[in-house]
């Protein structure tokens, strides 16, 4: 490896160091709804975002708000040396994309049938510390 590749993959690292991630395969609601409540904490700080999915009547967000304290959790264990009151955290992106469908049949009149189509996605959070 030649030095400035090296010096790059170095810098890279230490950028990632105060990035977390966690990610939730298969969820089983589909990416629109789940879409509509990812985009009421993208890019606002970590304990906001938590009160804002704690209140929120959706489904999703208890499945959003369990993957943000997983991304909280994560950020705690890469960062031994820093604590959450020192570090604002921040929901840096939330990408949400659609998982493979469940394709089912439905009775329908006169010998007829519907196709109902049981939709599900993958969540991926990533956190983010920026200092006071």
């Amino acid at each position: 490896m030649g030095a400035r590749k090296r010096l790059m993959a170095e810098r890279l690292k230490e950028e990632r160091k105060q990035i977390a991630f966690a990610s939730l395969k298969d969820s089983p609601i589909a990416p629109r709804k789940m879409r509509m409540v990812a985009d009421l904490i993208r890019g606002i700080e970590v304990n906001k975002a938590l009160n804002i999915l704690q209140h929120n009547p959706k489904e999703a967000s208890k499945s959003l708000e369990k993957l943000l304290r997983s991304a909280i959790s994560n950020w705690e264990q890469k960062n031994e040396d820093k604590s959450l009151e020192d570090e604002m955290l921040i929901v840096k992106t939330i990408e949400v994309s659609p998982a493979g469908m469940l394709k089912r049949i439905q009775a329908a009149p006169q010998g007829r049938a519907h196709r109902i189509r049981k939709r599900s996605n993958h969540v991926r959070i990533v956190v983010d510390g920026v200092k006071n």
